[in-house]
């Protein structure tokens, strides 16, 4: 049987030979095949922005010499917002096979009507979850989106039992046929596109649904699941994530936010250490574990949000998860400066009165960001505005 180490040499060995853009990214950076002999040799390559990939594709349309077989081998054509054109998943069953294998967490099976309201229209998504579906016996009714009353119509008449799309429209649909009148037999939904709010997931829960909330991206397929409500999300089998940090492109270690970068298996379009952009906190119940699916993570923002503070990066939800513990929905802001010895300073300001909870304040942000606090600033109802951003960098580096 062939080991996951082993799969990954294979693979950047296939896109060096096949994909022009890979080869030169490996060869600027001094890598060869031969190097990568294992998941934690992954690091060696430098990561590749997804926001890189559009000027990849405008300079060498129309896969930015990432395609690694003739294009006459793909079924399908993608068009992603970006904009990114993707070829079909054909070449990486395990795009396929991690699907149906949310759908299966989320307890979608034999028998189920599932009405599938992602689009069928240039993304990938609706005819991915259209296939997976299928292939584990249920029945597919194609909605797409919009055209609220025809699809409450469709949950009624066809006894529609599973839901597949956006956590908004399910709560819209649920909440027009209640208006209605329609008797609606909904017991499952696996709820993607975004993110899943513990208010929203509470409102379908109380509708007697089970909920699965899936981690996915248009290029890479669905990463991570979760189905206990929890913000954890475990990892799924393939392909392979690594939380890293953003700056070097180096593994951090558990419980320690980075970026998103996966590496996935597909023949015809090898996608390398592709940084999503997303900010997570790796958790690792079992260290030691080489099975991926032990883990999990906490998707906590975008990369570009976040800023690095003594050596670890903070993230503005971080902030807002510490602080909505003791003051909920009060705007708060972190700061780093310099200090009169130039080492880092983290101030953590919230808005209104002194009430004081600072100490408590700070041990909460202390709790989720494992650094400590200099200072709470209590900045007055006004002092924050709405759209301030949740982290500034105020260090003077000329």
């Amino acid at each position: 049987m062939t080991t996951l180490n082993e799969r990954i040499h294979d693979q950047i060995t296939h896109a060096y030979q096949n994909a022009p853009a890979t080869r030169k990214r490996l060869d600027d950076a001094g890598v060869t095949p031969d190097d990568i002999q294992s998941v934690a040799d992954l690091t060696k390559i430098p990561v590749l922005p997804k926001d890189a990939l559009v000027g990849l594709q405008q300079a060498d349309p129309p896969f930015g010499g990432l395609l690694a077989v003739p294009l006459s081998e793909i079924r399908h054509i993608f068009l992603s917002p970006g904009p990114l054109y993707e070829p079909d998943a054909g070449h990486d069953p395990s795009i396929l096979a991690m699907a149906a294998e949310a759908l299966r967490r989320s307890g979608f099976g034999p028998g189920d009507v599932v009405l599938n309201t992602l689009s069928y229209h240039l993304v990938p998504a609706g005819l991915l979850l259209d296939e997976a579906l299928t292939g584990l016996g249920c029945t597919v009714v194609p909605g797409g989106v919009g055209n609220t009353e025809l699809q409450v119509k469709l949950l009624a008449d066809l006894s529609i039992t599973g839901y597949v799309g956006t956590p908004s429209f399910l709560l819209t649909l649920l909440q027009k046929a209640a208006e209605l009148g329609a008797p609606v037999k909904l017991a499952k939904a696996l709820c993607t596109a975004e993110p899943l709010f513990p208010h929203q997931r509470q409102q379908i829960v109380e509708r007697g649904l089970t909920v699965g909330n899936a981690y996915a991206t248009a290029e890479l397929g669905f990463l991570a699941l979760n189905t206990d409500g929890g913000r954890e999300m475990r990892l799924l089998p393939e392909p392979v994530v690594q939380v890293v940090d953003p700056e070097t492109g180096g593994a951090v270690p558990p419980g320690t936010p980075g970026e998103v970068v996966v590496t996935n298996f597909n023949r015809a379009y090898p996608l390398i250490r592709i940084g999503t952009g997303d900010m997570a906190i790796l958790l690792d119940p079992q260290p030691g574990s080489s099975r991926q699916e032990e883990r999990a993570i906490v998707l906590i923002g975008r990369s570009g949000e976040a800023k690095k503070v003594r050596g670890m990066f903070v993230h503005p939800n971080q902030l807002r998860f510490a602080i909505g513990q003791l003051l909920p929905g009060v705007a708060v802001q972190g700061a780093v400066s310099h200090d009169g010895e130039g080492k880092d300073f983290f101030v953590v300001r919230v808005a209104g009165e002194d009430n004081g909870k600072g100490e408590a304040i700070a041990d909460a942000v202390r709790q989720v960001s494992r650094l400590r606090v200099d200072r709470v600033e209590f900045v007055g109802a006004g002092g924050l505005e709405v759209s301030a951003p949740g982290m500034v960098d105020e260090r003077a580096w000329g």
